[in-house]
């Protein structure tokens, strides 16, 4: 029950999400959106659009762009496209493989976009398969190491968890990292209520299954190109096989 952490990723990446808190809106707002266009506009029926109002809701989004995000997607308001997921494959410098989730209203610009950006950092746009298949998505919830602590019998959480479909329990000085497959994450998000735990982040995410090590000035040059990507409207999160 051990493995590899992304909280120092995660702290870089929620640093440079305060810095362009209205980039972040924009990409929470179609994260909701789409997941009500998917599923519609009621919260206890769709799991999907609970989760991502959640996130809108921790990164201290306006209650009004929450329910116009709502609307745009259950048909309620007809403003705006309709907005379509896709995942693109790319190749990045040192053979890094990366996906990159997207949620767009045109698909040109976004395509043309996330083109510019790898091939500014020496990297190429791969095929459908070229890449996906280094990767299997799973559920993630993280919380931190203080929380950990205030949970009373961690063994018998753990045994919780792992009774709700959780396969990995990633516990580090930091915080604690649970996987799950992608059909047990609900299962786990109310196995993580139960036990009284806040996540600090969570959400279905693209893992490699095996990681490639880089050395530092590498791993630089990934971060930027990773940096680069984020930084588009169209793009929702970036995943890559770094370790």
């Amino acid at each position: 029950m051990s493995g590899h952490s992304k909280w120092s990723k995660i702290r870089h990446k929620k640093g440079a999400a305060d810095a362009k808190r209205g980039n972040i809106f924009t990409k929470l707002g179609k994260a909701i959106t789409v997941s009500a266009q998917q599923g519609g506009g009621d919260l206890e029926m769709n799991f999907s659009l609970r989760m991502a109002v959640e996130k809108a809701k921790s990164a201290n989004m306006p209650k009004d762009n929450i329910e116009k995000a709502i609307k745009k997607g259950s048909g309620e308001s007809k403003d705006g496209a309709v907005l379509q997921e896709i995942v693109y494959e790319a190749f990045g410098p040192n053979g890094v493989a990366i996906l990159i989730e997207s949620v767009t209203d045109n698909t040109n610009r976004s395509v043309s976009e996330i083109k510019g950006v790898i091939n500014k950092y020496n990297g190429s746009l791969g095929g459908p398969g070229s890449v996906q298949w280094q990767f299997e998505q799973r559920g993630v919830v993280r919380f931190t190491a203080d929380k950990k602590a205030e949970i009373e019998d961690w063994d018998s959480a753990q045994l919780e968890l792992m009774d709700a479909g959780v396969e990995d329990i990633r516990d580090g000085e930091e915080g604690v990292e649970l996987l799950s497959s992608r059909e047990n994450f609900q299962k786990m998000m109310n196995a993580i209520q139960k036990i009284g735990v806040e996540p600090d982040d969570s959400g279905l995410e693209w893992i490699a299954k095996e990681e490639l090590e880089l050395d530092e000035e590498a791993s630089e040059r990934i971060e930027r190109l990773s940096d680069a990507l984020d930084e588009l409207d169209d793009v929702k999160e970036v995943y890559t096989n770094e370790k």
